[in-house]
């Protein structure tokens, strides 16, 4: 009596029947698909031993049913894209979703190397300088009236140059005088603090910060000695070549202010008349 050679599943005999192995244990045709067989994602009927099964991250499609979203052509052993879960031929997805060349005009394909600035995207080829026609890749540009520009052709065709260093300015710059500076070439004439953004005076021409600017020009206070500035309408008394802050021109004796109200001087001392009875 002859061994027998059963389904793993139902257990009926497979002698002179179809059948599947699986990590080498038979299963009849019926019970194969009834356990591994999957349903297609657009007839959701059963993918058939019999059919090819084509499958995409989990999901399983009959050859006929595998199929572009848009143009319902076939997809079998042709390129194709997915967007929010549903199939498209390349030509499909580009036309719809794909960038198009701000330059040409023209869709970049998925797979080809593009460059994108604020929203554009480009060719690598298509971006590309204006002036010299090259192509800038990676480098630094500059954009002027919507065009590109690499850097050696923007400072010969528009830079301004710095009235200090005569180089090309190429980004923000200061003005002063009508005159073009780096920021960091518009520094005081003392110290040599960046002054864009700062108070600063002028003396013959050369820029100072407030503080060198007191230091080397500025009155000192008769009283207190600090520099008296008389910058942003600060005041300041003057007296015989000697000059107060308005908070130290006080009587010596009292300290009552003076400003606007008559006074004595005795010796180098001012003094508010009553305090000058006594002299």
């Amino acid at each position: 009596m002859s061994e027998r050679y059963d389904c793993t599943e139902c257990k009926d005999s497979l002698y002179g029947q179809k059948y599947i192995l699986r990590e080498e244990y038979p299963y009849c045709i019926k019970c194969y698909e009834a356990l591994f067989s999957s349903n297609c994602e657009v007839c959701k009927k059963l993918i058939s031993c019999t059919s090819k099964d084509l499958s995409f991250k989990d999901r399983h499609w009959h050859s006929e049913c595998f199929l572009c979203n848009s143009c319902s052509r076939s997809l079998v052993d042709k390129p194709f894209a997915t967007k929010n879960g549903l199939l498209m031929c390349t030509d499909c997805y580009c036309l719809e979703y794909s960038s198009k060349c701000f330059a040409c005009l023209k869709t970049i394909m998925p797979g080809i190397k593009k460059m994108e600035h604020k929203g554009n995207s480009w060719h690598e080829n298509c971006f590309i300088c204006k002036f010299c026609q090259q192509p800038i890749g990676t480098e630094s540009f500059v954009k002027k009236d919507g065009n590109n520009y690499c850097l050696a052709c923007y400072e010969k065709q528009f830079a301004l140059q710095c009235v200090h260093c005569k180089k090309p300015i190429t980004t923000g710059g200061v003005s002063y005088h009508d005159q073009p500076w780096h920021k960091e070439c518009f520094v005081c004439t003392g110290c040599k603090m960046q002054l864009a953004g700062q108070r600063f005076t002028s003396r013959d021409d050369f820029t100072y910060c407030l503080e060198c600017f007191c230091n080397l020009f500025a009155k000192k206070c008769a009283y207190c000695t600090n520099p008296i500035s008389g910058l942003g309408g600060s005041k300041y008394i003057s007296f015989e070549d000697r000059q107060w802050h308005n908070d130290c021109f006080n009587c010596q004796k009292c300290r009552v202010s003076m400003v606007g109200r008559g006074f004595l001087m005795f010796r180098n001392d001012i003094l508010c008349p009553d305090c000058g009875k006594d002299l």
